[in-house]
């Protein structure tokens, strides 16, 4: 793994190895793997009008205290009172982001409890959280407007429609797991994307956008894929199984094309095709610094993302509870390192498979088997989360049904 003194806030950086090494410094924190963390997307609806649009002053009113900078630029965006964060996608969405937790079970009912506190503040306002990874009744359509999303827009329309999909209508289910000591490391980061496509598959929930279906059964994940491979493909390739991840993450984040180019004016859209490499090689004016290389990085959405841990983010928004079951298979799989081996025998033969995940679900036999090996995996592993017994039969009950349906190839 390459290394590098700490960078000052804000250095200028000249060279592509200093910028590797300050990448290989922040994006993988190595030590024991304690933390879980989860942030929940949900599409936002008017109680009574699913279809109906939402406006901002509308969200403004519900969130009051909680609304982020991005919605109201006076708010103090203060947390929930179990300390999820509250922010908004541009297309409505909101997410809780939560503060990693030592424990699955206290992860789950901090969760719970800003959930709740979150509803309630929407129902007040006669508004009530989505439960699929897509807008179901509403075509894509901007809430928030600010330098950020309207530079990702226009980047993204150089291309297909499937950006602005993604930013008004999507909504995912992401899992956040401690990168693990460094020997842990390789492992750790193959299986966090090993696993993706059988997940996908088995926890689609995104087959109906803008009150049409969609023909797949992720149209959520779809719209990804669709988006740019440079910046939203798989870091870790089932080609090069045994490549170094810092390496494989300083390929991907130098390679990527800028999406916001920020500046004092209202327009941050970047040049066509310059590269964070092109960028440290003088393509622009002045020189880029560390602030520009991570807020570069903040523009990536690869399924699995590095942040200093791991960052999960290729599963579909869940109705409900639903969200406990992915949290926690992914907990009990990622548990000791005899599960996580088991887990990438199982998953690494269709770790290619993301775009018949999206389009096909469980449908597809061979990741649905793969599904089921991983429930089963998942479930023997349960016992080591320390889960209260109402919890733990609740989630148990929840594998089996998931594992059920997988073996079955429902959709």
């Amino acid at each position: 793994m390459v290394t590098s003194p700490e960078l000052e806030h804000g250095a200028i950086l000249r060279e592509s190895a200093t910028a590797a090494g300050h990448l290989a410094r922040i994006c993988f924190k190595t030590g024991p793997p304690t933390y879980t963390g989860v942030e929940l997307e949900w599409t936002v609806h008017d109680a009574a009008d699913p279809a109906r649009p939402v406006d901002p002053g509308r969200l403004r009113a519900a969130l009051g205290r909680h609304s982020p900078a991005t919605l109201t630029d006076t708010s103090p965006a203060d947390p929930l009172r179990h300390g999820g964060a509250v922010t908004l996608e541009p297309g409505g969405q909101v997410e809780i982001s939560t503060p990693p937790r030592p424990s699955v079970a206290a992860l789950i009912r901090a969760t719970e409890a800003d959930i709740a506190e979150l509803t309630g503040l929407l129902r007040a306002a006669g508004l009530t959280l989505g439960g699929t990874g897509i807008d179901p009744h509403r075509e894509p359509r901007p809430i928030l407007q600010t330098p950020r999303y309207r530079a990702m827009r226009r980047v993204f329309d150089r291309r297909n429609p499937a950006g602005r999909t993604m930013m008004y209508s999507t909504a995912g289910l992401q899992v956040c797991l401690d990168a693990g000591e460094p020997s842990q490391l390789p492992l750790r980061w193959a299986v966090a994307h090993t696993v993706g496509p059988p997940l996908l598959a088995a926890f689609a929930t995104a087959d109906r956008h803008a009150g049409r279906a969609t023909g797949w059964a992720s149209a959520r994940m779809a719209a990804w894929l669709a988006i740019d491979p440079a910046r939203t493909g798989p870091v870790w390739s089932p080609q090069r199984p045994d490549d170094d991840p810092a390496a494989s993450w300083i390929r991907y984040v130098l390679a990527a094309p800028l999406l916001c180019l920020r500046g004092q004016g209202p327009d941050w859209t970047p040049p066509t095709g310059v590269t964070f490499a092109d960028w440290l090689a003088g393509a622009l004016p002045r020189p880029p610094t560390t602030e520009d290389l991570d807020y570069h990085v903040s523009t990536l959405f690869p399924p699995v993302r590095p942040r200093g841990y791991l960052e999960l983010r290729y599963l579909d928004a869940q109705p409900g509870r639903g969200w406990l079951i992915p949290l926690a298979v992914l907990a009990a799989l990622f548990a000791e390192p005899a599960t996580l081996h088991a887990a990438y025998v199982v998953s690494a033969p269709v770790a290619h498979r993301w775009h018949a995940a999206a389009r096909r679900g469980l449908a597809d036999p061979t990741l649905a088997a793969a599904a089921a090996q991983l429930f089963d995996l998942a479930l023997a592993a349960l016992p080591r989360l320390d889960l209260p017994p109402d919890l733990y039969e609740e989630i148990h009950r929840g594998v089996r049904r998931r594992r059920t349906a997988a073996e079955r190839g429902d959709r």
